[in-house]
């Protein structure tokens, strides 16, 4: 249990619960962490991160003698970080106070943190999720497609549970991972910089009961649903910018050399120079959004944001203000010369009018050019002044 005595021991393992109005359950929270602290013999601490609640949850806290921390800003992030840094265990046990987890039942966190894992997750869908514990909507589309796309994103780390409240950790990696949401997307940034980091990362079973408040929960389903989801796209620069971009960039490359020789017919549809125009155009944006893939990632990794990555050194060896130059001016050179071969052919009908559908044909691929050696060659000093900080 908790002791206030200054000499006493520092503890093994700091249980952090987030609290805003929980004086319905904190009580039941801490009586089960402290029975297993004496259960399984571990010297341990009960934070309570307190958000501003109303309702007496504080003097409840203290008078069963777990550590108040106040925690001014906002959010269940917030409160988190508060409790965290605060906690003096090498070992922190997170999880809500609303009594839907049971603290009781901490050995299986406990062992794998002891073994070396530095993040050790509980798992709602392994261990099993009580009537009305989790709401239809949460359990059926959720969880599974959030976390299915965190793991398509992230290299398909070892979860399978992307957002169980209930989690242990190894204090000290965790902080070095700079956690800086301070909302319910706070479980999912620790997950994706962990995995990021290459922290060694466990699932346990855990259960999840129906919580023991008469309130409505914090947690709002499409909003928090939208920042955990959003969360996602911004710490994944190759899934929102770099994949899709490629893939534009192929099908206009494609899509505009088939249609160059003359119009194709695909079953009873015909496809001519409207098509071609809009090749050119997914080129083009198929580009932006490749280099605006490349900036996000190198920005950043200089601000802390991402881990460093092997792959940048890699391409700032090719990927130089000089070849970007030249690569943009060969480009360049090309649409001046098919606006040049346009121009002598439109000189060899006086000036007059000309054949649109075979003209267009030749402007099209030279505007494309064009616009593309242009963004090369901004591109190319954009992405210079960003490798500055970062070498």
């Amino acid at each position: 249990m908790t002791s206030s005595h200054a000499d006493a021991p520092t503890p093994e393992v700091s249980i952090v619960m987030p609290c805003l109005n929980e004086a319905e359950t904190i009580a039941t929270c801490i009586k089960k962490a402290q029975s297993a602290f004496w259960r399984f013999s571990v010297s341990g601490e009960v934070i309570v991160a307190d958000n501003g609640s109303t309702d007496g949850s504080q003097r409840i806290a203290a008078e069963l003698g777990a550590r108040v921390v106040h925690v001014e800003a906002k959010g269940y992030g917030s409160a988190l970080l508060g409790g965290i840094s605060a906690a003096q265990g090498e070992y922190v046990i997170m999880g809500d106070a609303d009594d839907s987890y049971d603290f009781s039942l901490l050995s299986p966190f406990l062992e794998k943190l002891r073994e070396g894992f530095d993040l050790v997750m509980g798992n709602r869908f392994r261990g099993g999720i009580k009537p009305g514990a989790m709401p239809f909507l949460h359990r059926y589309l959720g969880n599974p497609v959030l976390t299915g796309l965190a793991r398509l994103m992230f290299y398909s780390p070892p979860i399978r549970d992307f957002h169980c409240g209930l989690r242990g950790f190894r204090k000290a990696p965790i902080l070095q991972l700079d956690l800086r949401t301070t909302g319910m997307e706070f479980a999912t940034e620790m997950v994706v910089k962990a995995v990021l980091h290459g922290l060694r990362i466990v699932e346990v079973p855990t259960t999840l009961s129906p919580d023991g408040r008469t309130r409505p929960p914090h947690l709002r389903t499409w909003r928090d649903g939208w920042r955990h989801l959003r969360f996602l796209l911004l710490y994944s620069p190759r899934w929102v910018f770099l994949y899709p971009g490629l893939v534009l960039m192929l099908i206009g490359t494609a899509t505009g050399t088939w249609l160059l020789s003359g119009p194709r017919r695909v079953g009873g549809v015909v496809l001519d120079v409207h098509t071609l125009l809009y090749a050119g155009a997914a080129v083009v944006i198929g580009f932006q959004a490749v280099v605006f893939g490349v900036f996000t990632k190198v920005f950043a990794v200089a601000e802390g944001l991402l881990p460093k990555d092997r792959r940048l050194d890699t391409l700032f060896r090719y990927v130089t203000l000089e070849s970007g130059l030249l690569a943009g001016f060969a480009i360049l050179l090309l649409g001046l010369g098919l606006s040049l071969y346009g121009l002598t052919s439109w000189k060899a009908q006086s000036f007059g009018p000309l054949d649109p559908v075979r003209m267009l044909r030749i402007a099209i691929p030279a505007v494309t050019a064009l616009v593309l050696g242009f963004q090369i060659l901004l591109s190319s000093f954009f992405l210079s002044i960003l490798g500055l900080r970062r070498r």
